[in-house]
């Protein structure tokens, strides 16, 4: 594996004290040693920007960006995507954690196959870090038109080369932004393949949008009207294929482990 390929990873972060100092010592932790880390404190009020300041002393590759006001995380990261300088670019959120072996398993797999999008199975944990004994199993490819569906690339999980397909940004919306990144990059590199290792932890947390079911819906709709330019009655059709997908399809993902 080319081990000069530098690994941009785009962290947005608002009031993240309490998780984001392990989410990027999984990032530290990495056997895949060249990568910066972009940090995008979301204008937090807490001590977010304070507690990855001083680790940018302590490593040179961590990078700590700032909004003045309060933007949303799709903002944040496009905003860390536009100062990245790597040939490849992933998203860890800052309460989510890495596996150590996740970029090197992912790079070798995506130069190996010569594959521009990557992603992979992952884990569950509580908010306060209780393991679940669950597994989100990745597919083995999603195409676009399988990704229009539903979101079946977990963004923990998910890489690209920038190198070969572009800077990829998500629409600037509050919520589901990350979906829309990942059609805009499996409509380019069609389709994007998978590990089935599970390589990342993702926290659940209260009041997120996965758990409200009537705000997912309506951002949901948000994808298919506004950045995807659907008409109201298209995307109105294209909500009852989410529905059915996501209860009657997607949750074959879920397994115990």
């Amino acid at each position: 594996m080319k081990q000069d390929a530098l690994v941009s990873v785009v962290m947005p972060a608002y009031n993240s004290e309490e998780f984001i100092t392990a989410a990027i010592q999984s990032v530290k932790e990495q056997t895949y040693s060249n990568w910066e880390l972009l940090v995008i404190d979301d204008a937090s009020e807490d001590k977010t920007s304070a507690i990855v300041k001083e680790l940018t002393r302590e490593d040179h590759r961590i990078k700590l960006l700032r909004n003045e006001e309060n933007q949303g995380a799709g903002i944040s990261r496009n905003k860390g995507i536009s100062q990245a300088k790597g040939a490849y670019i992933a998203f860890l959120d800052a309460d989510d954690l890495w596996k150590p072996h996740k970029l090197q398993t992912q790079l070798e797999f995506m130069q190996k196959n010569e594959v521009s999008v990557c992603f992979s199975s992952y884990e569950l944990i509580s908010e306060n870090g209780g393991k679940r004994s669950e597994i989100v199993q990745a597919l083995p490819y999603v195409t676009y038109q399988k990704l229009l569906k539903s979101n079946y690339i977990g963004n923990l999980t998910g890489i690209y080369n920038a190198s070969e397909i572009g800077k990829i940004y998500g629409p600037e919306l509050r919520k589901r932004q990350d979906w829309g990144l990942w059609l805009t990059a499996v409509k380019i590199a069609d389709p994007a393949k998978s590990i089935k290792e599970p390589l990342a932890v993702y926290r659940l947390r209260r009041n997120s949008v996965s758990g409200n079911k009537f705000e997912m819906l309506r951002y949901n709709f948000n994808i298919y009207n506004k950045v995807l330019g659907f008409g109201f009655f298209k995307s109105l059709r294209c909500m009852l294929m989410f529905l059915k997908e996501h209860f009657f399809v997607k949750r074959k993902q879920l397994k115990t482990i």
